[in-house]
């Protein structure tokens, strides 16, 4: 394994080199960013399932001259398990790339997005891989550098380097707190091997194990996009082009979901009181509720699904936040039931939300806006592109037989277990998590009927949707080889489920597979107890038996004979695009409903006819939903650093006497501290 590494590495060292060696051919450039890429994603992806049949870790290391720092990495299930998820988004944004990077060409330098491309994948590759604490920090914070410039690609334009901006203070804030939990684990350890973390020379005492815990939750979840610190997330993934925006929001922020584990059920040992995986699970709860709700208010493609990825995380914290509640009460067989499908849910979130990105970024391709009041009709005019959005928006809103709707069975499943614990505040909360994921559930199928509608049915409503035609040959192929990929997650959890099972035994100490796999694989089933149990073939076989049948019976009773067109009758008079169901009157009742939520401002103005103001000329409506957490959170904030930086301005006086006195003084202190 260590030498498909090697190769995926230097995939990745010459996808950063050649194309800056090249001189201007953008075909030449193009072909060396993405084969490179093509190569190291497609050898991070054998080496993923290589890593997680394999029977023990992988380990290697290199020294360094630096003091603590070891270029060590550590090839174990869960690592595995995330280089797979990675690779395979990897490998479609690259495909992808090989159409959508001619779309900058003449205004953005080509090898350098390309170089920018590799150097992102290799870091988020090497984060996972990574087995010493220093190392870790080195390439995550080359991940979040490089996402940042691929970000601000577009830096002509004052938003998109307001989002490059955010992103990085928020980045930069949560590097801060991972920082404070390894000075706490190297403390107690000695080192910043991974190993002296898992093994401490002394355990930790109890409350700086709640810090590190506190810390690491901040720090990973600024990252992961949690609320209330997801707040860059709808700037900066809708800022991005299209394939990077893929991976940020499909790869990206899953490696914070590896570190949290990592930290919580290896470094910790899964050893933490109950109040620990209840933190968890409100915010997952919090996270995905408000993702789903504020995805709906969103008429920018991507702005929607950069919500939804607040929304994925919290379904993926709901189940290890029941997982780790299950560990604290000794119920290992839950609590790996839990953990798993938040590991589930997190490879098909990364696939759809990649499939669902590389369909924004082909009609932002086609139309040249990003706002779906613009789109309207394109399914005629783009129909791969129709149909594989189509696969995605039903994976995200969990409907059978897809991928969502088989993880998110089982986040519901972990949490109906509740009655096994013997906390009766426990008992109801768990429910009550459900219940909350229940109704994220039925908004995200609002949220996805609109999305798909608006964009791709009814009359163009506009002339770029009018003239918009099909994208070329290599993003079509990368999208449909993701939808491929969700179905394929959806019909195989026979194959899922084992491979996620080694990951997960290491943790609890006990597999699952044979509980949860019925019927020689065919089905699933709750651990334990005869709760419930699904079988996704058998259920994709009816779905499609009762297609087949339903169309038989129409065609049996003459309904193909009797066809004919006809134009959609409108009172008498001819339709207009005007006509059609717009975006915003689509969640107009969602919004008054929530009103308290979204703390709407709405604006309308209305020009009357000068022969009578019982007419009107013309009418302006406006709609803002209140950025709470922006307002009420970070502003205040903001306000009270730009006035405290304005008052320690007087001591930047200029003087080069006065700042050498500064380390004159400082050097004393220093001293002094020492004695």
């Amino acid at each position: 394994m260590l030498n498909l590494l090697w190769i995926l590495l230097g995939g990745y060292v010459a996808g950063i080199l050649l194309p800056l060696c090249l001189p201007r051919q953008p075909k030449a450039q193009i072909i060396t960013t993405t084969a490179p890429a093509i190569v190291s994603t497609s050898t991070g992806v054998v080496l993923g399932l290589l890593g997680l049949t394999s029977s023990d870790p992988i380990t290697g290391s290199l020294a360094s001259t630096i003091p603590l720092l070891t270029f060590a990495i550590r090839i174990d299930p869960l690592a595995a398990f995330f280089v797979l998820t990675i690779s395979l988004a990897g490998l479609a944004a690259s495909i992808y790339a090989i159409g959508y990077m001619r779309h900058f060409d003449g205004h953005t330098s080509l090898p350098v997005l390309g170089a920018l491309f590799n150097g992102f994948l290799c870091s988020m590759t090497v984060v996972v891989l990574a087995d010493n604490g220093i190392f870790f920090l080195i390439a995550w914070e080359l991940m979040s550098l490089l996402s940042y410039f691929l970000v601000v690609t577009e830096h002509e334009n004052a938003e998109v380097r307001y989002a490059g901006l955010f992103y990085l203070i928020m980045t930069q804030v949560g590097t801060a707190f991972i920082i404070l939990t390894f000075l706490i684990f190297f403390q107690e350890g000695g080192s910043f091997a991974f190993d002296a973390f898992r093994h401490p020379e002394q355990l930790l005492p109890e409350n700086m194990r709640t810090i590190a815990f506190l810390m690491a939750l901040i720090g990973f979840g600024t990252k992961a996009g949690i609320v209330p610190l997801h707040v860059w997330l709808p700037y900066a993934h809708p800022a991005a082009p299209s394939h990077i925006s893929a991976l940020m929001s499909g790869v990206m922020i899953k490696t914070a979901i590896y570190a949290l584990i990592r930290v919580y059920f290896d470094f910790l040992g899964g050893q933490f009181p109950w109040w620990w995986g209840f933190v968890v699970l409100v915010i997952g709860a919090v996270s995905a509720l408000l993702g789903v709700m504020y995805a709906l208010m969103e008429h920018d493609l991507k702005g929607l699904l950069a919500y939804h990825s607040v929304e994925n995380i919290g379904i993926i914290l709901l189940g290890i936040g029941a997982g780790m509640i299950f560990q604290t009460y000794g119920l290992k067989e839950f609590a790996a039931l839990g953990l798993l499908a938040g590991l589930y849910h997190t490879i098909n979130h990364a696939m759809f939300k990649a499939l669902l990105f590389l369909g924004a970024g082909s009609l932002l391709y086609a139309t040249h806006t990003r706002n779906m009041e613009e789109y309207g009709g394109l399914l005629r005019r783009m129909p791969w592109t129709g149909a594989c959005f189509l696969i995605g928006a039903v994976s995200i809103a969990a409907l059978p037989p897809t991928n969502g709707f088989v993880s998110e069975w089982l986040v519901f499943q972990s949490l109906f277990l509740s009655f096994h614990i013997p906390d009766t505040f426990l008992k109801l909360i768990l429910p009550l998590a459900a219940a909350m994921l229940a109704l994220t559930g039925a908004l995200a199928l609002a949220c996805f009927a609109k999305a798909f509608g608006i964009s791709f049915l009814a009359l163009p409503r506009s002339t770029y949707a009018r003239h918009a035609r099909e994208v070329p040959i290599p993003m079509r192929v990368a999208m449909a080889f993701l939808a491929t990929v969700c179905i394929a997650l959806g019909l195989g959890p026979m194959v899922v489920v084992p491979l996620l099972d080694r990951v997960v035994a290491p943790f609890t100490g006990v597999s699952i597979e044979g509980q949860v796999l019925a019927l020689d694989g065919w089905a699933l089933a709750t651990v334990n107890v005869e709760f419930a149990s699904l079988s996704p073939p058998i259920l994709a076989l009816l779905l499609g038996a009762l297609s087949v049948l339903g169309l038989g019976i129409v065609a049996a009773f003459g309904g193909l004979m009797r066809k004919r067109y006809y134009k959609t009758w409108g009172c008498g008079i001819n339709l207009t695009p005007r006509m059609e169901y717009t975006a915003t009157g689509f969640v107009q009742p969602i919004k008054r409903v929530f009103s308290s939520i979204y703390q709407p401002t709405v604006k309308l103005e209305t020009e009357f006819l000068h022969e009578s103001q019982y007419f009107a000329k013309r009418r302006r409506f406006e709609f803002h939903v209140e950025p709470v957490f922006q307002k009420y959170l970070y502003d205040p904030v903001l306000a009270l650093v730009t006035a405290l930086a304005g008052r320690l301005r007087v001591i930047q006086a200029g003087s080069l006497h006065l700042y050498l006195a500064y380390i004159f003084v400082t050097l004393i202190v220093l001293l002094l501290f020492s004695v």
